[in-house]
């Protein structure tokens, strides 16, 4: 088969779990060695950064971004086949639906815009509900990489009998402690870390992140931020408040996070919501002892090897990381759990999904 896969997100100004998991998800089909794949993008003058470029060859269509965005979206042209030519099969992996001559693939990663719609700029929404409205109307299967997602798809009008569930995986880049200690100390952290991973908007809860730090009456502790500053959410007062107690290091490239995740006392992620959580998966891949939320997709991927918190509760957030720094014992057991659980995601497991996916949307799917 010769798919068109959408990489566009590769070049967005925060291109989050989207692009990483259209990356690695294309990392791992290539290895498979039996479709032939292709990428699909706006114009673009310079490649994207290396930790979000895509491991295939792509072919861009001769529009910028916004006006391919607005023109795939509205007008439904250009067709994919006219950058890439003939294909079997299109897999959008980003919301943005393109038009084509082959049956399409949709990859829904969340629909969070519908329940908090006051967390999205208007621009992004409106983008998002046409997405959904075109993956509705176009798209021969859906895939959704947790039952949460699943459920979603089915309340907004897409049958069950077009629904596909396809977890997404993790890849270790394995490296000597020297090394993560240089890295540390690249990011100026010398002392014991709790760390939050995430871009900086309302969903991901950090507020309550830092208002749960500050009650944990460890000064010795410092809260390492780790991600790019998003939309709709101002901290930069509450940080300061901290007087010192909060490192923002930014957005830190994948082969340097994995250092920070196997060095840090707990990693904290009480997102209100997500459509799968790659950040909790890669935090227990490295053996980091982590709180989540409850009743989400990231209680689908910590399963019980991590400690479960409602997101709304402040007290319950600080009193779950209290509990990991003042156990030893429970920090190493819960340690030992994530990685073996984190081992069965793979990403050749999700490759060999989503071909399975291609090969029945191909055959007529429904």
């Amino acid at each position: 088969m010769r798919v068109a896969v959408t990489v566009e997100q590769s070049w967005h100004v925060v291109p989050g779990g989207i692009a990483t998991s259209t990356v690695e998800l294309l990392r791992a089909l290539v290895g498979r060695g039996d479709l032939d794949l292709v990428g699909v993008a706006a114009r673009h003058r310079d490649p994207p950064s290396d930790a979000f470029r895509p491991p295939v060859p792509v072919r861009q269509h001769s529009l910028p971004r916004r006006a391919l965005y607005e023109s795939w979206q509205w007008l439904r042209r250009p067709v994919v086949e006219r950058a890439t030519g003939p294909v079997d099969v299109v897999h959008d992996m980003g919301y943005v639906v393109p038009p084509s001559r082959a049956p399409l693939v949709a990859t829904v990663h969340d629909l969070l815009f519908l329940t908090y719609p006051e967390h999205y700029t208007w621009h992004s929404r409106l983008v998002l509900l046409r997405g959904l409205e075109l993956a509705r109307r176009h798209a021969r299967l859906v895939i959704c990489p947790s039952t949460a997602t699943m459920e979603a798809c089915r309340a907004a009008g897409i049958g069950s009998d077009r629904l596909r569930l396809v977890p997404w995986g993790v890849r270790v880049r394995p490296s000597d402690a020297s090394e993560s200690e240089d890295i540390r100390r690249r990011y100026g952290i010398e002392r014991p870390y709790v760390l939050f991973c995430g871009t900086r908007e309302p969903r991901k809860n950090l507020r309550r992140v830092l208002e749960a730090f500050e009650r944990i009456d460890r000064f010795e502790l410092e809260l390492v931020l780790a991600g790019p500053v998003g939309w709709k959410e101002d901290l930069t007062d509450h940080i300061a408040s901290l007087e010192g107690r909060v490192r923002p290091v930014g957005f830190v490239p994948p082969d340097d996070l994995g250092a920070l995740y196997a060095g840090a006392q707990v990693v904290v992620y009480p997102s209100l919501a997500e459509g799968f959580g790659l950040p909790v998966l890669e935090a227990m891949a490295h053996g980091a002892p982590v709180v989540t939320s409850a009743g989400s997709a990231t209680e689908e991927v910590a399963g019980r090897a991590a400690l479960l918190v409602d997101p709304l509760d402040t007290d319950a957030i600080a009193s779950a990381m209290e509990r990991i720094l003042g156990d030893r014992a429970l920090a190493a057991s819960l340690g030992a759990a994530a990685r073996a659980r984190a081992a069965t995601f793979t990403w050749d497991r999700t490759a060999d999904l989503v071909t399975s996916v291609y090969a029945e949307a191909v055959r007529g799917g429904r």
